[in-house]
């Protein structure tokens, strides 16, 4: 798989609806982009698709999201919204391979990885990145998916082995060997031009 020239829409397409809502990635899929997600389990082991720790931000409710099951949270609205919080299922069903989907994994639990590896047994079109170490080894170790490492600068990169690629902060950009760069959270056309300049691919949030 060739990992240059893709523009990941940060959390779907959500100017005007919920980030990592089904509608975000319906805005998405319809315009043919790629999409970046991120992935949180459940006490239950389901796994959904949201970015914070707690739900506080996106529902209101000031409640760590890994001490909730499924049926607690499966209709609280996002931000006010008619969207509630989606399974991964669901979304590799909506998606279904149409575009290349990049998951990121919150924080390492042996839990996450063994649930992501069986859910994505099936799917093909979608790579992994992590800012923990002990979640990129894993996935390293028990699986052939593609995982890059996520980081803020390259210090960290002296204690990984053969990335699939390297995701690093646009204000930090460091050309590692010739592994691709994914440059990430662009705001603005202005900031893409600049970083198509350094970067191979690219996580866009406008």
């Amino acid at each position: 798989m060739n990992l240059k020239d893709y523009e990941f829409r940060h959390r779907g397409l959500h100017k005007t609806v919920p980030e990592n809502s089904l509608s975000a990635f319906k805005k998405a899929l319809y315009r043919n982009m790629p999409i970046e997600l991120d992935v949180r389990i459940l006490k239950d082991s389901n796994i959904v698709v949201f970015h914070d720790s707690n739900l506080k931000r996106m529902t209101g409710i000031d409640k760590k999201i890994e001490t909730c099951n499924y049926e607690e949270i499966k209709n609280i609205k996002l931000l006010n919204s008619d969207e509630c919080i989606p399974l991964l299922t669901d979304v590799l069903k909506l998606i279904n391979n149409k575009v290349l989907l990049l998951i990121e994994i919150k924080e390492y639990s042996k839990k996450i990885c063994k649930g992501l590896k069986k859910a994505l047994k099936e799917y093909n079109n979608f790579i992994i990145q992590t800012f923990s170490i002990k979640t990129y080894y894993w996935f390293k170790l028990n699986t052939k998916f593609k995982i890059g490492i996520l980081t803020y600068s390259n210090l960290k990169l002296k204690f990984i082995v053969n990335p699939d690629f390297i995701s690093i902060s646009k204000y930090n950009v460091v050309r590692y060997k010739d592994i691709p760069l994914f440059i990430w959270t662009i705001k603005t056309k202005e900031e893409l031009q600049k970083a198509k300049k350094i970067g191979d691919s690219f996580i866009v949030d406008y």
